[in-house]
């Protein structure tokens, strides 16, 4: 043989099914290799690599060269094997072949059984087993697949003839027509053929083999694999394994039969063989669900001995892999056949269950089991689901922002949510997009839906934060406010009706679905202490309230990295104070309204300090433009003015004067502390008074003022001066001394460039990735979503920016950041406290830069921990974009 291998043999060589082997045979090839070389019986067999694939498109879905002749002799060696030649119409050998990516994607891609039938091999199939009906069912079953795979006629027209074929003979099940019965639907088969396609089924068995690997290789660009692709993030370069195999089967009789187990349990973690099986069947069957199987367990009381061959099976490979497996077997006249291993897909309570039982029982040690769960498993547990097992009606998808989910009646305002939730009512806010002034009725809802908005918009943001089910972005929804519903289609749902969001897959369903709550066990304890041993990134929680803070503590957050200080201001009295504050006309009228938000602010502090006894707390002040605490229906309008006893002309004409063409780029932040210091003065003065206050009580404070959209070495300079000349002035009045530090929030390109300068007066610097991906890639996260997921499906982008950190232009601008921050300043606490806080893939990027900590909301502060361990233990990931 000359030229690049292609073929390998199950027999050639050991392949542990990790690293390049699986890469280059498939998750499925190496398995078979393995499990061969460990004297399991395998059906012999070949893979054709992933690389063949990949050279297979390259040269216009045409085989490489050599290729063909590889497969020819490896199909050879497996004829010498068997003792019967393909082909041959005395002593048929047969063969499957299957799809196999290094990863597993069940379902996605294409198989096709039986291969080398003809009129004149089934012949011979029927002679040698003695079992004509047995050899014709074979041959239809392969008509229909070859069909549907090869030839793309569809599945439903072959199952519709079959269905005839039951009618005509009066039986319900496809094992009841005998072989004459078999023969005629073969004919049909072959006619419909010929019919959708208008050529004959090919009859040349070595041409039905290559076609077959030609539909297996384009089955890794089907729709479904490659939507699977980009929801899981897998490349689409990796191509798919060919596994050709001679042919067992489960369809000879009621001694045969083909099933799937799992080691242990994949819904529960339990350590049972748990699986399905098929007498008289072939392994689609099971999967396809034509016919009801039958559970594992019944096979003890049916096959006594073959079961006790497939626990020991089963037993050994569990041993070897050291993880839960999902297996593929056949019983073929009493003798057992394993088709398959891979590494099992597992529930979240599966996973962790898994994990430290594991650790109990010797298998595996502490670092595997942690780098074992995923953890955006872990986001599964902390939040209620809609049962799977349920039916229900889905109205509508939108994106999954915030997991969980929720059931409760529709309402269409954040006051009546606020209503309906005091009185003890469960509620869904429903809205077009939500604003700061919704937070109120977030708070009050079971979960929020939006027509409007992406990953990262204020409702995803804040609904993650409080821990609320969140769906965004439907775009099917439209909502009529005025006349109280909402439509989708000709559906229309009303204000009180029942609605359930499913924050895990984004959809909408009508009515109340089932939730179940999946109880945090001892082993999430468990699984989570081992993590913390090894992992070096510090882990905070952005929290704006007490109860945030409590949840922080409660979830294993090292201290606050985030309190946003206007989220406190929406309170029932407090927004009308902000709102006095933003209409005065003079400093003075400002300082007025000021000091009745001071001991507002000055209280939640208090409560914060308490609660995180020991524990940092960066609060960051004002950020928002002020425009945004305005109301902007008239009926508010009129309501506010009348409350400020002045005209609603005076209220609408502030309001315009306020608004702003981009407002993210406009007066907000730092901006608004050097135009009106009062502003900054009277919050920073709430920080110190809290924090002597909860000092005299003996508890530890340790407050971190950060100063929000810094662009220049100077608007620090500014800011940091006036907010230590108020600090001074608060410990001298209280006669206590607070350690504290001053910083700033890097969320601007220039801020990472001239990062040096900054930290010449920054003591820390948090970077603020959400808009900092928005001012480098110059998007609003708000409105992107009208293009971002045809970027993504295009390939353009790999990941939504706002959702993955992006590593080639963000990352590379917080690499600069630190770098020169820490050049000025080597002990320069560094972190970021945007959404990427809580992201697997960019709580990695975090740990590899060096950072000190991330900070997310307070339900991700446990899949940071995982991920940041992940990442210390050397766990890949790959978040290129």
């Amino acid at each position: 043989m000359t030229g690049k291998k292609y073929v390998y043999l199950f027999v050639d060589g050991k392949a542990e099914g990790e690293g390049s082997w699986k890469e280059l045979l498939g998750g499925k090839g190496a398995g078979l290799a393995e499990m061969t070389n460990l004297g399991i019986p395998v059906p012999p067999g070949f893979t054709i690599s992933t690389e063949a694939c990949v050279e297979f498109f390259r040269q216009g879905e045409q085989f490489p060269p050599g290729l063909w002749e590889q497969v020819l002799e490896a199909l050879h060696r497996v004829e010498q094997a068997m003792g019967s030649r393909f082909g041959d119409a005395d002593n048929p050998l047969l063969f499957s072949v299957r799809s196999g990516a290094r990863v597993s994607m069940p379902g996605m891609m294409n198989t096709v059984l039986n291969i080398g039938l003809n009129d004149q091999t089934v012949e011979g199939l029927s002679r040698k087993s003695q079992n004509p009906r047995f050899a014709y069912d074979s041959y239809r079953r392969f008509i229909d697949m070859f069909g549907d795979v090869v030839l793309e006629v569809p599945h439903q027209k072959f199952e519709e003839l079959l269905e005839k074929a039951k009618q005509r003979k009066g039986v319900t099940q496809d094992t009841e027509l005998d072989a004459e019965d078999l023969q005629a639907l073969v004919r049909e088969y072959k006619a419909l053929v010929e019919r959708e396609t208008g050529k004959s089924f090919p009859d040349d068995p070595f041409q039905q083999l290559r076609m077959s690997i030609e539909a297996v290789f384009r089955s890794w660009n089907v729709p479904r694999a490659v939507t699977y692709r980009r929801i899981h993030h897998l490349p689409d370069d990796w191509g798919t394994a060919a596994n050709v195999q001679s042919m067992v089967y489960g369809n000879m009789g009621n001694n045969s039969a083909t099933g799937v187990a799992f080691t242990r349990n994949p819904a529960t973690g339990e350590k049972h063989l748990y699986g399905e099986y098929l007498l008289n069947a072939q392994g689609e069957d099971v999967v396809a669900g034509i016919r009801t199987p039958e559970p594992l367990d019944k096979l003890k009381e049916v096959m006594p001995r073959v079961y006790e061959e497939l626990v020991e099976y089963a037993n050994r490979l569990e041993q070897h892999y050291r993880d839960m497996l999902d297996l593929e077997f056949t019983i073929q006249e009493g003798k057992l056949y394993m088709l398959q291993t891979r590494v099992g897909k597992r529930t979240a309570v599966a996973a962790l269950r898994m994990a430290v039982e594991m650790v109990e029982e010797g298998l595996i040690d502490e670092k595997t089991a942690v780098s074992r769960v995923e953890p955006e498993q872990i986001d599964q547990l902390l939040h209620p689901m809609v049962d799977p097992a349920g039916k229900y009606t889905v109205l509508a998808k939108g994106l999954p922002a915030s997991p969980g989910a929720a059931v409760g009646k529709v309402v269409f305002s954040a006051e009546k949510a606020v209503e309906l939730g005091g009185k003890g009512e469960k509620v869904i806010l429903v809205r077009p997009e939500t604003s700061p002034d919704d937070v109120g009725g977030m708070h009050a809802a079971q979960g929020v839906l939006t027509a409007r908005g992406g990953m990262t918009s204020h409702a995803a943001v804040v609904a993650r934060g409080m821990g609320k089910c969140c769906i965004v972005g439907c775009k099917e929804l439209y909502v009529d406010e005025a006349a109280g519903e909402f439509r989708v289609g000709t559906t229309r749902v009303k204000e009180g009706d029942l609605i359930t969001l499913n924050g895990n897959t984004g959809e909408v369903i009508l009515g109340e679905a089932r939730l179940i709550t999946a109880e945090l066990s001892g082993n999430f304890g468990k699984l989570m202490e081992w993590a913390d041993r090894y992992r070096t990134l510090g882990v905070r929680a952005n929290a704006d309230t007490p109860e945030d803070a409590m949840m922080a503590r409660r979830f294993g957050a090292e201290g606050i990295g985030l309190c946003r200080t206007e989220h406190m201001f929406f309170g029932e009295k407090r927004i009308d104070a902000v709102r006095e504050m933003i209409l005065a006309s003079s400093k003075e009228e400002r300082e007025k309204a000021l000091a009745k938000l001071l001991p507002m602010q000055r209280a939640d502090f208090v409560e914060i300090f308490r609660i995180m006894d020991g524990l940092p707390v960066t609060i960051r002040l004002l950020d928002p433009p002020l425009h945004e605490f305005l109301p902007r229906l008239d009926s508010e309008i009129e309501e506010l003015a009348q409350t400020m006893g002045i005209s609603k002309e005076q209220v609408r004409a502030k309001t315009e004067s306020l608004r702003e063409f981009n407002p993210m780029l406009g007066h907000r932040g730092c901006r608004l502390g050097i135009t009106f210091p009062e502003i900054y003065n009277m919050q920073v003065r709430a920080i110190f008074e809290a924090a002597c206050q909860v000092t005299k009580e003996g508890k530890r404070v340790i407050p971190e003022v950060m100063i929000p959209l810094v662009g220049t070495l100077e608007e620090l300079q500014i800011t940091k001066r006036n907010a230590q000349e108020v600090a001074r002035q608060v410990m001298d009045e209280q006669g206590v001394q607070v350690e504290y530090l001053l910083g700033t929030m890097i969320e601007l390109p220039r801020a990472c460039l001239v990062a040096g300068q900054i930290a010449q007066e920054a003591e820390f610097f948090s970077f603020g990735t959400n808009d900092l991906t928005q001012t480098i890639f110059g998007l609003s996260r708000d409105d992107a979503g009208s293009f971002l997921p045809f970027y993504i499906e295009q390939g353009i982008l790999r990941y939504d920016p706002f959702i993955v950190l992006d590593q080639e232009g963000v990352g590379e601008m917080v690499k600069i950041g630190v770098q020169r921050g820490r050049a000025t300043r080597p002990d320069l606490k560094v972190g970021i406290c945007g959404e990427h806080g809580g992201e697997p893939n960019s709580v990695a990027f975090c740990h590899h830069v060096g950072l000190d900590y991330v900070s997310c909301s307070p339900y991700r502060v446990p899949v940071a921990r995982l991920a940041a361990t992940q990442a210390a233990l050397g766990k890949g990931r790959d978040a290129t974009i």
